[in-house]
């Protein structure tokens, strides 16, 4: 049975994408959990906005650091 292809990330604000590529610029390897750690400061803070912005952009990097393409493929 084939993998299923993981969701396509919720992009609120294309400015994410631009802070997922500067998380993986400055912390390497690291940047999703960067990012999870901010997300989690946010939680401390209820601020649940940006806890949940945070916690987008992790798996936006999770989901760039991956090789090759993803999702359906045409």
């Amino acid at each position: 049975m084939l993998d299923p292809a993981p969701l396509p990330p919720y992009i609120a604000d294309l400015s994410d994408v631009g802070i997922a590529q500067q998380l993986m610029a400055e912390y390497g390897p690291v940047a999703a959990e960067e990012a999870a750690a901010r997300a989690g400061q946010a939680r401390n803070r209820d601020n649940v906005v940006q806890f949940c912005r945070w916690r987008q952009v992790a798996r936006l990097v999770t989901l760039l650091e991956q090789p090759g393409a993803w999702g359906t493929i045409h």
